[in-house]
């Protein structure tokens, strides 16, 4: 059985979506988005189960197409992409997938996002100990090729209680750990597209096992989950 695919109709309709973003087009043309929106979630439901081969998936999330403009100054009312998360089981996985669906803009991004205080001072702290494993797996050719540098805002200084002048400042001031990597349009029409998605998201997983590692022990290396 063939893998499901993001087809040329999809990123068509997500065009017209971005040009004609208003309640009026969109119920006119909602039976179609949803074909198109079941056809994605089949794609999402088809990366999950190639992830599930080497991981543990607990959950796969589709984001919905309506927009929160409650806060926003812009106010059109429908997202012009489609997205959705993958979820890893179990309190000692830590870490998540994301998938982006943009025509021109589709793109893969992990890592941490938005670590509570008590997870980014643990982190902090383990840096400040000893960042060479962290550097190391960051540094791989096989992991640059596939995720490239790492990302995330920063600090302009030192967090409180940490030295500015300490030689990992540089990481020890990271609010975020993320990686992404964009992909074409044409890549993500082709065939292959669910198994380079597969392929990307495992090259992740040395810096997912050494964070689930630190978010999961004391400094001392003794577990939190017992």
């Amino acid at each position: 059985m063939l893998d499901p695919i993001i087809t040329k109709e999809t990123l068509n309709f997500l065009i017209q979506l971005k040009k004609n973003n208003n309640r009026e087009w969109f119920t006119e043309n909602k039976p179609k988005f949803k074909r198109h929106e079941q056809s994605v979630k089949a794609f999402f439901e088809g990366v999950a189960t190639k992830l599930n081969t080497h991981d543990e998936i607990e959950k796969t999330k589709m984001f919905r197409i309506y927009r929160d403009v409650r806060f926003s100054k812009d106010k059109t009312p429908y997202k012009a992409h489609l997205a959705g998360s993958f979820s890893r089981a179990g309190a000692q996985r830590r870490g998540g997938y994301y998938l982006h669906i943009k025509p021109g803009e589709s793109f893969l991004a992990t890592g941490f996002w938005n670590p509570n205080k008590e997870d980014l001072l643990r982190i902090r702290k383990e840096l400040e100990q000893d960042s060479s494993e962290m550097r190391e797996i960051i540094s791989q050719e096989h992991f640059k090729e596939a995720w490239g540098e790492l990302q995330g805002d920063e600090l302009k200084t030192a967090p409180k209680g940490f030295d500015k002048a300490h030689k990992d400042i540089d990481l020890i001031k990271k609010k975020q750990f993320i990686f992404t990597r964009k992909f074409t349009d044409k890549q993500v029409l082709s065939a292959n597209f669910a198994d380079e998605i597969n392929e990307t998201f495992i090259a992740i997983r040395p810096f997912f096992d050494y964070m689930s590692d630190v978010l999961t022990t004391n400094l001392n290396g003794e577990s939190l989950l017992e």
